[in-house]
């Protein structure tokens, strides 16, 4: 589940910052920097949200006391977040279908507004649970006070800063793949503008933190919790220097561990608590429930993670990337053509069928032994073969997917 919110909140995030940057960018003279934010989000931002679901699903699932607790005291953020993402994907996709400028400008203006409003609600609503405000029960909580707090404000707003940062990043990355050196030095600014806002943030809020939910900034001022920040840290600090050295690339993954690193942060500082006095252990459905759960996202992985990854694999080889005369306002002067897709062509391997019959006998066999096993060393053996057979299939899947898509034009 840490998993899925740690990849909502990287892939995620740069969506939303995306949209931040499109509606913070107004005017005629910076129409070519909101086309590129508007073109480089097309193949991703619908696939995104499936880590919010996976998160949601694995939640009331594997821990439906704490999940009913959550979701009835925090009814408030959750409900504003799931408006956002709602008016944002109607105002994404409207946009192209805008026939005036006042169309456009309106539709933008929801779009960016609805991009800032669901981080920040989300990252209330993390605020929430971060600072012990949501009880055991359902609507235990208080209704407002459980996310208009110091801790809450300072996430959400933190949330927002980074969703701005990864975006930056990225898109400078983006930028510099299509050769568009007219926006990477635009983007490149921002990067840098944003990304100390957002570690300055950051490290200031640790004061707030201090005051308003001591034991989480306990948890982070030791043992792994400490170690996440400083990992952090430096990938942040290290981030900053791939923008001033020029290497994009190399910023956009940093950026995403950074990011990967607060959420690890957090889950490490509050464990084993999942809410105040319920610990993850005693918050676990039963036994049958988490086998059956473990069994069938092994099976769901097969097809989203090798799906995903060649999504991603075809965005960064910049096979999406527009064609010059698909974004309107690009002259001759400086701009780059969308790259050839034969030049990206290149024989696929060929078949291994020890790798996939060695995937599938391993899931069976996982599978298998997991409802058959009662607990201890066996069912953690058990796991553990099922998660080898899993990863397996997704890598032979991926690698026989990426072969087609290198063959397609």
């Amino acid at each position: 589940m840490l998993g899925g919110l740690a990849a909502y909140v990287v892939l995620g995030g740069a969506d939303f910052g995306a949209g931040l940057w499109y509606m913070a960018l107004p005017g005629e003279r910076r129409r070519p920097l909101r086309d590129h934010t508007y073109h480089a989000m097309g193949p991703v931002w619908e696939a995104n949200h499936v880590w919010l679901i996976f998160v949601l699903v694995v939640a009331w699932t594997a821990y439906p006391l704490a999940f009913g607790s959550i979701a009835s005291s925090l009814y408030v953020p959750l409900f504003v977040a799931a408006l956002g993402i709602i008016l944002r994907g109607t105002a994404y996709a409207l946009r192209g279908s805008a026939t005036g400028l006042s169309e456009e400008r309106v539709l933008g203006v929801i779009f960016g507004a609805s991009s800032v409003l669901t981080p920040f609600a989300l990252g209330t609503a993390v605020g929430a649970l971060a600072s012990g405000r949501v009880p055991i029960g359902n609507a235990a909580g208080d209704a407002i006070g459980a996310w208009l707090n110091p801790t809450s404000l300072l996430l959400g707003t933190l949330s927002v800063a980074t969703s701005a940062y990864l975006a930056a990043v990225w898109l400078t990355a983006d930028a510099d793949r299509g050769g568009r050196d007219d926006l990477v030095e635009d983007f490149r600014r921002l990067s840098l503008i944003a990304g100390a806002a957002a570690g300055g943030l950051a490290l200031t809020g640790l004061v707030i933190i201090h005051e308003d939910a001591r034991q989480i900034f306990d948890g982070l001022a030791s043992g792994g919790g400490l170690a996440a920040v400083l990992v952090s840290v430096t990938a942040g600090v290290a981030t900053m220097a791939f923008i001033v050295g020029r290497r994009s690339e190399a910023a956009r993954y940093g950026s995403a561990l950074a990011v990967t690193a607060i959420v690890a942060g957090w889950a490490l500082a509050q464990s084993p608590e999942i809410l105040p006095g319920l610990t993850v252990q005693e918050a676990a459905a039963s036994d049958s429930v988490l086998v059956a759960l473990l069994i069938s996202l092994g099976l769901g992985a097969v097809v989203l993670v090798p799906s995903l990854g060649l999504l991603f694999t075809l965005v960064l080889q910049g096979r999406f990337d527009p064609l010059p005369d698909e974004m309107g306002s690009l002259d001759e002067a400086g701009r780059a053509t969308a790259p050839d897709a034969t030049a990206s062509r290149r024989p696929g391997a060929g078949p291994r069928q020890g790798l996939t019959f060695a995937a599938v006998a391993l899931g069976l066999i996982g599978a298998v032994l997991t409802l058959l096993t009662e607990g201890g060393p066996e069912r953690a053996a058990s796991v553990l073969i099922l998660l080898l057979g899993t990863a397996g299939a997704c890598a032979a899947l991926l690698r026989d997917m990426s072969a087609i898509g290198r063959d397609s034009p």
